[in-house]
């Protein structure tokens, strides 16, 4: 589909016409600032992932017969679309996935293990989800490794020089969110990849908050593995991706062994893996999913990755300015510098959860609390925050209803009854 500026734009770049893309905007009233967590799904995603079981249904290289050979070629192509986004050497580079979650623990039980023992350690960020950071707690304990943190700064970012000097030769293993799904901070990846390949360590980096926002050239960054999932670009849930160099993905032991990753099997005989990606996909893949995610990349094309960047990076400075409106309302780090699709903030006396509630009865949507992020709610000093992150359905009308919901918010029963609880 093609999008024109003579449509009219979403308060900034993208037409308004994009909107109507989304079947569940015609549906449910107000606004959706909840897409840090999962996004819409537009009209081209949905299609593709109907058209799919409704035309090539059937298990992907197994079965000889037209169905199975077309599964098969749906799915390898939609492969081929991701390598083409990331920027891959090659397809077999890229390995589907349930999610990040499933991506960066294939790479920790796979890897981390032959990597890591007593007087090695593991480097992670101070800013990371759980996700990326108890794969790597729970493999050190298991392997006698120390986990390292790098400490972020008061505008939550991560402290390059305090990044670096933790490096050495113990460091064997460097773990990074691209964006914070916290703040929407913009890490320099490229820099910190850079140093720990200088001090011979391996880096895997969370971007599942970066690839909706912008565009990911994983040979650029010299990304050794990259993880992401579909739901927050736009896909469907229960599929990501593990991207890793061909080398070190070949050298990966498979976290889950099945049907679909060997040559053959006997009881006594060793096992034979079958060539990347298939070793790291047993069992039946979520063909649907992978062409969903294809489908959504497909769709970001379409509008123009230059044009949703800037389309995110406007609603944040538009959002920052019109939060400086607010009294007792205060954004936390500094997201219009370098904008990624997010707005955290707290309102002086009020819980995270009772904001929430309360833009929730004005039928906005927005995440509050610690956002699996408590380790670094916790270095800021912070109970949690209440979350504003954006997508190209959002528009600036979004942001001024939710800036004159956040005028009227008052503390409610969290904040009498329960000022210090918090879970998620």
């Amino acid at each position: 589909m093609t999008h024109t500026a003579d449509q009219g734009v979403l308060g900034g770049v993208l037409p308004a016409s994009v909107r109507a893309d989304f079947p569940i905007l015609a549906t449910r009233p107000g606004a959706y600032l909840d897409n840090a967590a999962t996004t819409h799904k537009p009209r081209a995603v949905l299609d593709a992932i109907t058209g799919y079981y409704t035309t090539a249904n059937s298990n992907t290289g197994r079965g000889y017969h037209e169905l199975g050979r077309l599964s098969t070629d749906v799915f390898e192509q939609a492969r081929h679309d991701v390598q083409r986004a990331l920027g891959a050497e090659r397809p077999e580079e890229v390995v589907f996935t349930s999610g990040t979650t499933d991506a960066v623990n294939a790479v920790a039980d796979g890897l981390g293990r032959r990597l890591l023992g007593p007087g090695s350690a593991v480097l992670v960020s101070g800013m990371e989800h759980n996700s990326n950071l108890l794969p790597w707690r729970r493999l050190a304990e298991e392997t006698g490794a120390e986990l390292l943190v790098a400490p972020v700064d008061g505008h939550g970012r991560v402290d390059v020089e305090k990044f670096t000097a933790l490096l050495g030769p113990r460091v064997r293993l460097v773990a990074v969110s691209h964006v914070s799904n916290v703040l929407g901070t913009v890490n320099p990846v490229a820099e910190l990849i850079a140093a720990a390949h200088r001090h011979g360590a391996l880096v895997l980096v969370d971007g599942a908050q970066a690839v909706p926002h912008r565009t990911v050239d994983v040979r650029a960054l010299d990304a050794d593995f990259y993880c992401f999932s579909a739901h927050k670009v736009y896909g469907p849930m229960g599929t990501g991706v593990l991207y890793g160099r061909y080398d070190l993905l070949d050298g990966l032991r498979p976290a889950r062994v099945g049907g679909g990753t060997v040559k053959g099997v006997s009881a006594t005989e060793p096992v034979r893996y079958v060539p990347l990606p298939a070793r790291l996909e047993a069992g039946t893949p979520n063909v649907a999913g992978a062409v969903g995610l294809a489908a959504a990349l497909r769709y970001l094309d379409d509008l123009g990755r230059d044009a949703v960047r800037a389309h995110d990076e406007h609603l944040v400075r538009y959002a920052v300015r019109r939060l400086a409106e607010l009294p007792g309302v205060r954004v936390v780090g500094s997201p219009e510098e370098t904008p990624s699709g997010i707005v955290s903030l707290v309102v002086d006396g009020v819980h995270p959860y009772d904001v929430g509630a309360h833009l929730d009865g004005r039928d906005i949507a927005v995440r509050c609390g610690v956002h699996c992020a408590s380790t670094f709610l916790d270095s800021l000093g912070l109970l949690g925050t209440v979350r504003l992150s954006f997508a190209v359905y959002n528009t600036e009308a979004d942001v001024d209803a939710a800036v004159d919901a956040l005028a009227t918010a008052r503390p409610g029963s969290w904040t009498a009854d329960h000022p210090t609880t918090r879970f998620l």
